[in-house]
Parts: structure tokens; C-alpha cells; sequence
């Protein structure tokens, strides 16, 4: 299993430099950032500056969307990187959410999301691509490899992603619900003749590591409840779209029944004020909290339904603590050693 941090843009944009190199001294093999360029600072001017600090980690967007970003523009920020810094580039992409709402615009169509997906990947593996009518490449990349990974929740989005998509991310860590989407993904791989196999899946979560006491519990989920309403947003869609007697597990759906409204200016920050409807079990369902035995516990059930890498938000009070034990105990305890060769 890989490990990878998700971090936000805010400033100063050297902290966001300083916390990658401390994740790639880690042991972490990927660094992630949020992508709303009117809540956080520009990722693609800092993900250089990380690339430039760093020489490890592959570096990219947790998630951006085809809605704020001309596609080519998106996949010429990716190629020019790559050519900058060899291949550490990896696109994460979805329908839109907080980068779209703030301007009052909307998550785009599953249609467009696809075409985005070929666009981006084509161009970003310095390969031609049928683009409004025309024929593009950049007649300056060479060599030039892009991954897409497609964060989805819905059945639809889902499928999409087994069709498309190089690599799955799922913005929570709930056992069960990530099999059902794993299982959804996977099948329909399957059913247009790719190999699932062949297909990262990537969980994603608050990761706090602390202490065995309730006191320590209960401050590791006031730290971590802003996920629930983070997450809520798009379950609320979901539950729009297909109803709540849909396929969508209950697990996934309830909680939402409390909530009212969404503040994007406290989104992804846990001084939000405004996410009392999500109970504890479900921030204790939803993220990876506690000791270090119980990340591993959770982790590997995770690994055992096929999960290939974590990556763990940050926005919280123990950012530096919860890599440094990430490093010594819980990723040397998910990664096979490496033989030397005779």
C-alpha cells in the first residue's frame, strides 16, 4: 500500500512546501492538495515549488474539476511539470464541488467529465487528441506520463470510473462502504474488457494519531468532524439524484438528514461551525483516528478489499506528530520490506 498526505493551499505557501518534505522524509509517496482557487491559494504554482523541494514524491490535485480550467490548459500545467521535473504528476479529478459552488456554479455532467478525462490524459502523455473539432498535441512534450485517478460516490460516477479512469479515489474510509464502491468500480471494468486489476484505488481520509483515552478520542473527533460535512455535500446530491431507497448504502446516506445548509468558507477546516449534525460514528467511520495500532487495523482491512494507497488529510492541530508516527510505525507496518538483490 502508498501512502499520501492531502494538504490545503493556504498561506504562507512555504508551510505547504515545508509539510511535503517533511511527508517525503516520511515515507509518504504522494502529496495532494485541494484545487478551489478562490478558497486556497493556486496548487499548480506551489505543486512546482514541492516538486522543486522535493525528489521522491509524485505531486498532484485532491481533486480538480473540468468545470474552472480549460482542459488543455490543465493538461499543459501537468506535461510542462513533468517535463520540469520528470514524471512526479498525477491528476485527480472530479465533477466539481467547492471550487464551482463558490461562484454559484455547478458539479459539470458525467458526459463532460469523461471527455475531460481523455483529453487531459492525452495530452498529458504527450499523445495528439481530438479536441472541439481539431487535432492538438503539444509539439513540445516528449515523454510526458499523466495518470487520472476520478473521484466519484454515485452509482453513475462510479461506473464512469471503472471505464475511464486509472485510478479510484474515495473521499472516506468506512470499510463498508468502500467495498460496495470498490465492487461497483471493479465491475464495471469488467464489463467493457479492462482489467480491474489494473486500476489504483485510493482511500481518503482525516488521519489523526493520538492517545487511548477518551479525552483524547473525543478531541481527535472535534478535529475531524468538518469531514462528515465535507463529504455530506455530495451525499446530499446523491441522495437527490437516486432517492433514498437507492443502491447508494444507508451507511452513507443517513446522516445527512440533520443537515441544513453548507458555509463554503469553513470547508476542510475543523474550526467549522456548522457540521453538529454529524454524529461521532459516523467522523469514527469515516476517518482514520486513535493509535497506531488502530490505524494499521483499519488500514489493512481497507488494503484486503484491494484498497493500493492512503492518503490522509491533515487539517487538523497534529500534522507533524501524526507523519512522524505514520512514518516509523504504520507505513513500515503496510509495506512490504525490500529484498536485496544477490
Amino acid at each position: 500500500m502508498d501512502f499520501g498526505v492531502v494538504l490545503q493551499t493556504n498561506p504562507p505557501a512555504a508551510r505547504t512546501v515545508q509539510l511535503s518534505q517533511l511527508a517525503e522524509a516520511h515515507g509518504f509517496s504522494h502529496v495532494w492538495t485541494f484545487d478551489s482557487h478562490l478558497l486556497w491559494q493556486e496548487p499548480y504554482v506551489i505543486h512546482s515549488a514541492i516538486l522543486a523541494a522535493t525528489r521522491r514524491v509524485t505531486v498532484g490535485p485532491f481533486v480538480t474539476n473540468p468545470a474552472t480550467r480549460d482542459w488543455t490548459v490543465t493538461a499543459s500545467t501537468f506535461a510542462t511539470l513533468n517535463e520540469m521535473y520528470g514524471n512526479r504528476t498525477i491528476c485527480g479529478i472530479g465533477r466539481g464541488d467547492s471550487a464551482v459552488r463558490v461562484t454559484n456554479g455547478r458539479p459539470t455532467t458525467l458526459k463532460a467529465l469523461r471527455e475531460s478525462i481523455h483529453v487531459i490524459r492525452e495530452l498529458g502523455n504527450s499523445r495528439a487528441v481530438e479536441y472541439n473539432g481539431a487535432t492538438l498535441q503539444f509539439p513540445w512534450s516528449r515523454g510526458s506520463t499523466l495518470d487520472v485517478w476520478v473521484a466519484a460516490y454515485g452509482p453513475l460516477a462510479l461506473t464512469l470510473t471503472g471505464e475511464v479512469g486509472d485510478g479510484f479515489i474515495l473521499q472516506l474510509a468506512d470499510v463498508d462502504i468502500a467495498e460496495w464502491m470498490i465492487t461497483t468500480v471493479r465491475q464495471a471494468a469488467e464489463n467493457v474488457g479492462r482489467d480491474p486489476d489494473e486500476i489504483a484505488f485510493c482511500v481518503a481520509a482525516p488521519m489523526y494519531i493520538g492517545e487511548d483515552t477518551p479525552e483524547s478520542r473525543a478531541h481527535m473527533i472535534e478535529q475531524c468532524r468538518w469531514f462528515g460535512g465535507m463529504v455530506g455535500n455530495h451525499v446530499a446530491d446523491i441522495v437527490a439524484k437516486y432517492g433514498e431507497g437507492s443502491d447508494v448504502p444507508a451507511a452513507l446516506t443517513d446522516y445527512i438528514a440533520g443537515r441544513t445548509g453548507y458555509d463554503y468558507n469553513s470547508h476542510g477546516k475543523s474550526s467549522n461551525d456548522h457540521v453538529d449534525f454529524v454524529p461521532d460514528e459516523i467522523v469514527e467511520r469515516f476517518c482514520v483516528l486513535g493509535t497506531a495500532e488502530e490505524h494499521i487495523a483499519k488500514l489493512e482491512k481497507l488494503r484486503a478489499l484491494g484498497v493500493t494507497q492512503f492518503a490522509g488529510y491533515l487539517q487538523h492541530d497534529n500534522k507533524e506528530e501524526t507523519m512522524r508516527v505514520y512514518g516509523e510505525t504504520v507505513i513500515p507496518a503496510l509495506t512490504p520490506p525490500v529484498t536485496a538483490k544477490r
